[in-house]
């Protein structure tokens, strides 16, 4: 019998696979349209602001702060276990993605907080990408 993953497994797809193959290499890049320059997040056939088909993988810094926060009081996974933090993350390059804020919190709001992307290895052998506060974690972009 094999033993299965606590963690839901990531969504895959015609555009996502990709996405997880570069963050399991721990090499996170997005998509970055080849008209307009556009990085988006999540991944997809047309970019959102010019409607051009044509794109590349680009690596992203991985920097970026944090626009809202929240902790969940109730488990609704058997892999989060209350309390849990999700966050929404703006990137240095635009796209905004949730996550998870692992090591030190910031004390009072969280909003405004610089972060930087950091890869989490799960039960699975997978990689997930999550964030920890950027040097001192106290000053607020």
């Amino acid at each position: 019998m094999t033993k299965q993953s606590t963690f839901p497994a990531p969504i895959g797809g015609l555009y996502h696979d990709e996405m997880w193959a570069h963050i399991g290499s721990e090499n996170f890049s997005l998509q970055c349209c080849g008209s307009c320059g556009q990085f988006r997040y999540p991944p997809g056939p047309a970019c959102p602001i010019c409607l051009s088909f044509e794109y590349t993988w680009n690596p992203v810094s991985g920097k970026g702060k944090i626009i809202s926060w929240v902790i969940f009081h109730k488990g609704y996974l058997d892999s989060y276990p209350a309390p849990y933090n999700v966050i929404a993350v703006r990137l240095a390059e635009g796209p905004t993605m949730i996550s998870n804020l692992i090591g030190p919190k910031p004390s009072g709001s969280w909003i405004g907080h610089p972060i930087e992307l950091v890869y989490e290895m799960v039960q699975d052998g997978g990689v997930l990408p999550r964030f920890r506060l950027s040097g001192d974690g106290e000053g607020a972009l």
